[in-house]
């Protein structure tokens, strides 16, 4: 795979289908490698005529890391930020979003569809309100507004996602992966099989356990959102799991309340991933959006 800088940082990517085509540029989430899109969504989205690009968010994956940053601890900063404080952060959602864009334009790509999950949601969402220009269209998958008065992800949730290995054994970490996976995931459509292995390339891939602190410490900096969602224009399509128990279903609905026109899909059964068996729903959806901007004579009425 090839690495581009972008925005001063260098960035793992993928480019895959006709460099000709649409382009959609897929941003994955917290402490997340681009790989947990799956090849299968991806193969999807070309097939419905889209180029897709997805990357290895900055401190993560095959990405530039940023060493030597230290975040503030999860607790500290989360009770600083009730208080008002705001203690200094490695880097922001702001400067990911424009990672993102700057990928975009080191790829010679003006505007594309932009689609984020989880965090990737939150960095979309920056795309769509900071740099407007580049942004076709936008969808927000399993995220949220940042409202802190919104209800909180469930306990095991969070505890599962921000929990360190043991070691870092390769059997070990594989199967903190698959715990994390189970917990979070979609509870009726865990395949023991390929979470597995989807465990087992990401570990082989790369593990980097600094860097997801730095990136949730983002996270919690940037605040609710609201009032910046107000000023996106790009169509949007807003996707969220009703099983989804790290970013509970309110999050999406909080989302699509406040950016005007917002189109809001609930999959019942959907947990915080994007298991197999919803592939091509969700295909579906994101490419009847997008086509309703590239090309509205292709759209499903």
């Amino acid at each position: 795979m090839p690495q581009i800088e972008a925005n001063g940082v260098a960035l793992e990517y993928e480019d895959h289908g006709d460099p000709a085509a649409p382009p959609m540029l897929l941003v994955m989430g917290l402490g997340a490698q681009l790989t947990l899109w799956p090849i299968e969504l991806v193969e999807a989205l070309v097939e419905c005529g889209f180029r897709v690009i997805r990357y290895d968010n900055r401190d993560i994956g095959l990405s530039q890391k940023i060493e030597g940053a230290k975040a503030p601890g999860f607790i500290r900063h989360m009770l600083m930020k009730r208080l008002g404080l705001n203690p200094r952060v490695p880097y922001t959602l702001a400067d990911m979003a424009a990672d993102g864009a700057g990928l975009l334009d080191a790829l010679g790509i003006a505007r594309a569809h932009v689609v984020g999950a989880s965090m990737g949601g939150m960095i979309a969402q920056h795309i769509a309100f900071s740099h407007p220009e580049k942004v076709l269209s936008l969808t927000s998958i399993m995220s949220t507004t940042g409202n802190p008065k919104l209800p909180p992800a469930q306990k095991t949730a969070i505890t599962a996602l921000t929990k360190r290995p043991a070691s870092m054994d390769e059997e070990v970490l594989v199967a903190h992966a698959m715990t994390v996976g189970r917990t979070i995931g979609s509870p009726a459509m865990i395949d023991e099989e390929r979470l597995r292995a989807s465990a087992t390339l990401n570990v082989r891939r790369s593990v980097y356990p600094a860097g997801m602190p730095r990136q949730l410490a983002a996270i919690i900096a940037d605040g609710c959102r609201r009032e910046r969602l107000a000023g996106v224009r790009a169509p949007t399509l807003v996707i969220h799991g009703e099983a989804d128990p790290l970013v509970p279903l309110a999050g999406g609905e909080d989302t699509a309340a406040h950016i005007p026109g917002a189109r809001l899909e609930t999959i019942a059964g959907m947990g915080h991933d994007l298991p197999l068996a919803l592939v091509d729903t969700i295909a579906d959806l994101i490419a009847v959006h997008a086509r309703a901007v590239t090309a509205p004579e292709l759209a499903e009425v």
